[in-house]
């Protein structure tokens, strides 16, 4: 038995599933003008997408990988970016001040705005 073995971590990564791509395509389909940003992979998560409409309305979800959310996105016909070469659309920091001051929203209450 060796003396220096990495003990297993109790918790483990979420996955992405059939769940997390119906959530993309419902909201791809109800909002206009929807972009993908595409999100590397963290020490504490996997790849992730964010769908922004032109509203500035955001949506996070898991993929399995960078290949997927942008297969999903071609599918869907909405343009995909590497977000961490592009960045965020100004538009979604927008929407985010916006609700952080909207009267009645958890955020302004110093709870956390719903993602």
């Amino acid at each position: 038995m060796p003396l220096f073995r990495r003990r297993q971590r109790r918790g483990t990564v979420r996955v992405a599933d059939t769940a997390d791509v119906d959530h993309l395509k419902a909201f791809a389909r109800d909002h206009t003008g929807v972009e993908a940003f595409i999100e590397p992979p963290t020490a504490v998560s996997t790849t992730t997408v964010v769908f922004v409409a032109s509203t500035g309305e955001w949506t996070r979800r898991r993929v399995r990988d960078a290949r997927a959310a942008h297969e999903v996105a071609n599918k869907l016909g909405i343009p995909s970016y590497d977000a961490a070469v592009v960045g965020y659309p100004q538009r979604m920091r927008d929407w985010n001040q916006r609700r952080r001051r909207a009267p009645g929203d958890p955020a302004t209450e110093g709870g956390e705005a719903p993602a």
